[in-house]
């Protein structure tokens, strides 16, 4: 019963005034009195936490929590891609000519996610990696890759989930859902970072506003968990071997490489 009710309020709840009460409460006095059943429940990773679990005041402060100094080294190779998340990378694959992915059986729209069709027509024929956050995940969002940061918008005002179950049966999550998306610019190559909101508009925060990130440099954080999406340009990206999805990732463990791609004059 207890996890059915976790389940049904913050995993899959969408409606806007559950979500804003829902919002509400987690950063209230009161959620504090649930944290222990919520770790215990989603195995959170308590040997990790930069605090101790007694130490957080509301859920809100646990779901965007940091964790101990160097637990995370990223990979130092300087082609390296590296997940910008923990997480479970649900689906890897190429996006076709119509601008468009299938995730879990189900289209997506490339330049509806991106909202702009110029942007979306330089990934055309590229990869694209699904990285989703469990509940019990580590919710800070980290840079890929090294790189200028060419633009950075926000789209959509939707909150459906983003669980395995919603990206097979919601309503275009990935599209529709309220994101946040950073194009990043590497020797001429381009890699946009779109942050899929799960529950509640607002719920990405950045914090990361300089001109230029360093690969694994904190760029934002999730309230809750929700999902990641890489895209790259065709032939700039080269998925490591032993990745098959689903497959578990840390935040800054290799999940690829850039090619040598030289800015068209």
């Amino acid at each position: 019963m207890v996890k059915w009710l976790y389940r049904l309020f913050i995993e899959l709840t969408n409606h806007p005034l559950t979500s804003k009460c829902l919002a509400s409460f987690t950063r209230s006095k009161w959620s504090r009195l649930v944290i222990p059943s919520y770790a215990k429940l989603y195995k959170v990773n308590e040997e990790e936490m930069e605090k101790k679990l007694h130490e957080y005041e509301t859920l809100q402060q646990l779901f965007v929590r940091t964790l101990k100094e160097g637990l995370r080294p990223v990979d130092a190779h300087p082609d390296s891609v590296v997940s910008p998340v923990d997480a479970v990378i649900e689906d890897v694959g190429i996006i076709t000519d119509q601008k468009e992915i299938i995730v879990k059986g189900k289209t997506y729209s490339i330049r509806e996610m991106l909202g702009d069709d110029r942007i979306a027509e330089k990934y055309l024929h590229g990869t694209f990696i699904i990285l989703y956050l469990s509940p019990s995940h580590y919710h800070r969002i980290h840079s890929p890759i090294c790189g200028e940061v060419v633009k950075q918008w926000e789209l959509g005002n939707k909150s459906y989930p983003v669980n395995r179950l919603g990206l097979k049966y919601g309503k275009a999550p990935l599209s529709k859902n309220y994101r946040r998306i950073t194009e990043l610019c590497t020797n001429g190559m381009y890699t946009a970072i779109v942050k899929v909101g799960a529950m509640f508009v607002n719920s990405i925060e950045l914090t990361h506003e300089h001109d230029y990130v360093k690969k694994g440099e904190e760029i934002g954080y999730f309230s809750f968990g929700s999902t990641v999406v890489l895209l790259f340009e065709k032939d700039a990206f080269t998925l490591d071997e032993q990745i098959v999805p689903p497959f578990e990732v840390k935040m800054g463990q290799r999940i690829g490489f850039l090619t040598q791609k030289k800015k068209s004059q």
